[in-house]
């Protein structure tokens, strides 16, 4: 199955990014907002969408979200400091 187009969402009052396939929550990215910085603290993905991609379709959209509300990201989760860290280019003003 190739990459599918995840649907990322804010949700503010939860503190999480939210992807879904067809409606459907798949995929979770959670922060602790503190002084205008996203500690991003947790990434799930639903097992049986596992290695499909959307972790980083995920974490990638959260990111540019942050980009645009003029925050700061700490990448506290281990997956989204390694993507941050992949990219280091391309989200260097995050940090």
């Amino acid at each position: 199955m190739g990459t599918q187009q995840l649907v990322v969402t804010h949700d503010e009052v939860a503190h999480r990014y939210e992807g879904r396939l067809d409606g459907e929550l798949v995929a979770i990215a959670d922060y602790v907002p503190r002084d205008g910085v996203l500690a991003m603290t947790h990434t799930e993905v639903a097992p049986e969408h596992e290695n499909e991609g959307l972790a980083t379709q995920l974490v990638h959209e959260a990111l540019l979200d942050v980009r645009r509300r003029g925050l700061k990201v700490l990448p506290a989760c281990s997956f989204v400091r390694l993507h941050v860290q992949r990219h280091r280019e391309e989200y260097a003003d995050l940090l």
